[in-house]
């Protein structure tokens, strides 16, 4: 029977979704015996079969289920001179379910690169959640953020604004179901909401922190 998204095209046209980490050979110690497409929705659920070498020198049969979202890009834009950044606050139901208050999350503007270099997709993100035109972006890391289960590779970046460089209201796209609010913090009240665990998305997190250990925040910026 033809299973969408291997065989026959889903509903956003993919094909051949089963076969991806059949081929990877780059570690002797792990063979790849099968790859399961679990669910191809917006995103795609495998479930792979593989032989893994453990450090004693004997093989176990293992299986892991992946989630293929992409990868994505963040970006922390912060004003040294009157000391601010920019965040979105905006409703996620993932963790409205699992315990958050109202699901009203403070982050750093994101979204996936689906083809996109990572450079232009941030800016982009930057223009339609922020309202701000981003001119140089810097890479400031890119973690995996859930290893165990999520393919994710996440570019974290930062940039200098200005006050003239806000070009519109932002808020997102109406026709994604976007409705984000621009928020403009002093960095100190941002890193005190980090402390009291009012901003508690991981992204966020790491990037609030860089800027106050080793970026625009710093002690070393200063110097």
């Amino acid at each position: 029977m033809s299973q969408p998204g291997a065989d026959v095209p889903d509903h956003r046209g993919r094909t051949g979704l089963h076969l991806t980490g059949r081929e990877l050979d780059r570690n002797p110690d792990v063979v790849v015996r099968d790859v399961e497409l679990l669910c191809a929705g917006w995103h795609v659920l495998r479930k792979t079969t593989f032989d893994h070498r453990r450090a004693d020198g004997t093989w176990s049969t293992q299986q892991r289920e992946t989630y293929d979202r992409g990868d994505g890009a963040a970006v922390l834009p912060y004003d040294v001179e009157r000391g601010t950044v920019l965040l979105t606050r905006q409703f996620r139901w993932p963790v409205y379910v699992n315990g958050h208050p109202d699901g009203l999350l403070v982050e750093a503007a994101a979204g996936l690169l689906d083809d996109e270099d990572p450079v232009a997709a941030i800016k982009r993100e930057a223009a339609e959640e922020l309202g701000v035109q981003l001119r140089d972006v810097e890479l400031v890391m890119a973690p995996w953020m859930s290893p165990g289960s999520v393919t994710e590779r996440l570019h974290l970046f930062a940039a200098a604004y200005s006050a003239a460089d806000r070009s519109g209201a932002g808020g997102g796209l109406v026709e994604e179901g976007e409705d984000i609010e621009v928020l403009e913090l002093p960095f100190t009240e941002a890193l005190a909401q980090v402390r009291e665990g009012c901003i508690d998305d991981a992204k966020t997190v790491l990037l609030l922190q860089w800027a106050a250990l080793s970026g625009p925040f710093s002690s070393a910026a200063d110097v």
